[in-house]
């Protein structure tokens, strides 16, 4: 059988000759040389671009100082009453009438609300007929009395003529100690009936809930029909009040001191206080107490500050800051009045104070003089005036006549 012709392979038609590599490596070198261009020509545009960016900064206005007292120490607190009560009832019981609701104006003494009394009345009733029926055997021992004094009188007088014998003048004698003896008796239940009666009138009366002083109903806790008790009891489902009364005239401020500047408050400070409801309106006032306590896990002490005049916005538990005033203003002088500055605004160079100023997009170095400082900011005595406008944060590197702008 003869063998078929299969073709053969040329592993010489795969071999690569000189001049083809060549060309390989040319274009692999030009390719090199654009990337590079590339990214030599990107981080030139980027240096660029962060050579041309202006820095940012944060600014603030100089500002001119208050003509009042000077202020030496801010807090915040909250409007409370020193007069407030929770009304309930003494007994427990259920609720038959309410006269009142939220936001009425009460006078002391005025009904607020009822509760069932009929059982009151019950043993009041038997109490009252008690004491008449003891009142009433007095009279009738009485009548008795006068007739067994009589019958003794008598007895008396046949016993001295020899008539009656003794046994029927002791009897008569007697008769008439007994008597007097049952009337001092009913007179006794008549006492006791009365001290009943008291007591049952009373019990008539805790039915009835009164306002103990005047001023608003600021909440209405039970209904008509509820059970009230002076105590939580029922599984919690019974009231333990009936309202909640506030004297508005006895409203006050309560803020918190931090220990450290307790020191600065005294009694009968000047403060002004602002209401978180209405920030654009003072409100004058003045310490009454500082609370001879501190409280050790906030660290702070309690002061209470009364109004020097109550104003019909101020309601209880509205939120306030005060600014504690100097007692004594301080005296005028010839010097002129210095701005406020932001105390973050001032470096030091070399012992001189310098602000950056902020001016038509770019800054400018300005010595100043400094006086006092006030919390966070810093009186300028010379350098500056109210209105300009300083650089507060920014980079390190800034320098005079360096064009920036503000951070949005």
């Amino acid at each position: 059988m003869a063998t078929p012709n299969l073709p053969k392979h040329d592993l010489g038609s795969l071999r690569i000759h000189d001049g083809q590599r060549g060309d390989r490596k040319l274009g692999k070198y030009i390719g090199l040389t654009l990337l590079i261009l590339v990214i030599v020509a990107a981080i030139s545009a980027a240096a660029y671009a962060l050579r041309n960016q202006k820095p940012q900064v944060e600014v603030a206005a100089v500002r001119q100082p208050s003509t009042g007292p000077a202020g030496v120490l801010d807090a915040s607190g909250y409007v409370t009453p020193r007069r407030r009560a929770t009304i309930a009832a003494k007994i427990t019981g259920r609720v038959t009438g309410v006269f009142f609701d939220e936001g009425t104006v009460l006078r002391e003494g005025q009904l607020l609300a009822t509760l069932d009394d009929s059982d009151s009345r019950r043993i009041l009733e038997t109490a009252t007929a008690d004491r008449d029926s003891a009142q009433a055997a007095i009279a009738d021992y009485q009548v008795q009395l006068k007739n067994a004094e009589r019958t003794l009188h008598r007895a008396e007088q046949l016993q001295k003529a020899g008539v009656q014998t003794q046994e029927a003048l002791d009897n008569a004698s007697t008769s008439v100690d007994s008597l007097k003896a049952k009337i001092a008796l009913a007179k006794q239940q008549v006492s006791g009936s009365e001290a009943r009666i008291r007591e049952a009138q009373q019990a008539v009366n805790n039915c009835t809930i009164r306002a103990p002083f005047s001023g608003i109903a600021v909440s209405k806790d039970a209904q008509v029909g509820e059970m009230v008790s002076p105590v939580s009891a029922g599984g919690g489902f019974t009231r333990t009040g009936i309202a909640t009364v506030v004297d508005m005239k006895s409203l006050e401020i309560e803020v918190d001191v931090n220990e450290n500047y307790i020191a600065r408050v005294t009694p009968h400070m000047r403060v002004e206080a602002v209401l978180d409801a209405y920030p654009d309106v003072k409100f004058d006032g003045v310490v009454r107490t500082v609370i001879p306590t501190a409280d050790r896990q906030k660290a702070t002490v309690k002061v209470r500050i009364s109004f020097v005049k109550l104003d019909p916005r101020i309601l209880p538990d509205m939120g306030v800051k005060v600014h504690f005033l100097e007692d004594q203003p301080k005296q005028k002088s010839d010097a002129p009045a210095a701005a406020l500055a932001p105390s973050v605004a001032l470096h030091d160079e070399n012992g001189t104070k310098i602000v950056f100023l902020f001016r038509n997009d770019h800054i400018e170095r300005r010595a100043v003089s400094i006086g006092a400082v006030h919390g966070s900011d810093t009186e300028i005595i010379a350098g500056l005036t109210s209105g300009d406008m300083v650089v507060v944060k920014g980079p390190d590197n800034l320098h005079d006549g360096q064009a920036v702008e503000i951070k949005k």
